[in-house]
């Protein structure tokens, strides 16, 4: 990138570390002020990494500010994004970026109207293991994928989380919490969802919250199903079957298998980065597959642990500003976003209903990442 932009951060939470730790590795990124709600978080933030404390307010009308990114809570994301296009200026947010179809339709419009870029994490399908994946299943080594599953599965949040009530309501729930890492990286890799069913549930109407903090002991009221088992048919032809649950406390199942006519491949899980891939071939012989030299499956984080991490976080915010110059589509961009949203939702949904549903949005295939092109993007 030619051009510097400045960037804001909106919500000084957990999350935000990692975005101003990591947003300096990029090209053409300047985090320059961060702003909260409870100034007391904006300020401890900004001493922290040596930027600027705003309310919000000030963030939305700073003028050396030509982005934003959007770390409120999930059920603020439209309207602080709304917000964020209204003063003239790009957004980008955590995931989901939308909690409806509409609300999602609705920024597009503002965005288009102003000429503005809307994207939305999760940008960890840029990784290099994600990215390996895809160059495999594009060379056809395994031939033409007909069908997979995905399956993000846990106890739940309440064991470590020390208010986790927000989690088990509308808007949130293991489908829409972790699913749009899953369903972003089958997006990436087979292309766009054409129509889906799903059978939904609940292990308990109320969880204890187990973690250590002030509502430790105290219950939390389930307001959304804990338990989504659904069947994605893609535009490919593909069937998935996805299982999203916080009722489980053991299993057994890859992160996300797929099975082509040739071969399979086993893809790890989406909430990273990196990760290990396997592949077998059409007798069955698994392989462990050597990682290739791309920038964003190198370890970063945690190089003092047993397992490091590679963790590229603004990845996909750096793609998007890039894009206004390139010309080229943002691989984290709204309509993939919208997509995504408009799965995870119409799950819920068909959940509900019983019914098989016909998706209303599509979006194209993200571009593939190549090393080359990752490593554009770092300074």
């Amino acid at each position: 990138m030619a051009k510097t932009y400045g960037v804001g951060i909106m919500g000084a939470g957990n999350i935000s570390g990692a975005y101003l730790r990591l947003a300096p590795l990029f090209k053409g990124l300047e985090v320059r002020a961060v702003a909260d709600i409870v100034p007391a978080a904006a300020q401890k933030r900004a001493e922290e990494f040596g930027v600027r404390a705003q309310t919000p307010d000030e963030l939305l009308k700073n003028s050396e500010i030509d982005v934003i990114v959007n770390l409120t809570i999930p059920a603020t994301h439209y309207g602080v994004s709304m917000d964020i296009i209204s003063a003239g200026k790009h957004a980008y947010s955590e995931k989901p970026f939308v909690l409806s179809l509409e609300e999602g339709t609705a920024l597009k419009k503002a965005a288009a109207e102003r000429n503005l870029k809307v994207g939305s994490a999760p940008d960890t399908f840029l990784g290099g293991a994600h990215q390996q994946a895809r160059q495999i299943i594009d060379s056809g080594q395994l031939g033409k994928i007909m069908s997979g599953t995905t399956h993000v599965m846990s106890r739940g949040m309440e064991h470590w989380h020390p208010n986790p009530d927000f989690f088990f309501q509308p808007g949130a729930g293991p489908i829409l919490d972790l699913g749009p890492y899953y369903v972003t990286e089958l997006i990436h890799l087979l292309g766009p969802v054409k129509r889906l069913s799903a059978f939904t549930n609940m292990a308990r109407t109320e969880r204890e919250v187990t973690a250590e903090g002030p509502f430790k002991g105290s219950f939390v009221k389930v307001g959304t199903p804990t338990t989504i088992h659904g069947v994605l048919e893609f535009a490919s032809g593909a069937i998935v079957t996805i299982g999203a649950s916080w009722d489980v406390a053991a299993h057994g199942h890859h992160n996300i298998e797929l099975y082509g006519t040739d071969g399979s491949i086993f893809v790890p899980d989406p909430n990273f980065f990196g990760g290990d891939l396997v592949t077998a071939n059409i007798a069955g012989e698994r392989s462990n597959v050597s990682p290739w030299d791309h920038p964003f499956g190198k370890p970063n984080q945690d190089l003092d642990k047993p397992t490091p991490r590679a963790n590229y976080r603004a990845a996909g915010l750096a793609d998007m500003m890039n894009s206004i110059e390139s010309g080229k589509t943002a691989r984290c961009g709204l309509d993939v976003a919208l997509h995504a949203v408009d799965v995870m939702t119409s799950l819920l949904k068909a959940g509900e209903s019983g019914q098989v549903l016909t998706l209303s949005t599509t979006c194209a295939r993200p571009d593939a990442l190549s090393p080359e092109e990752a490593r554009a993007l770092l300074k």
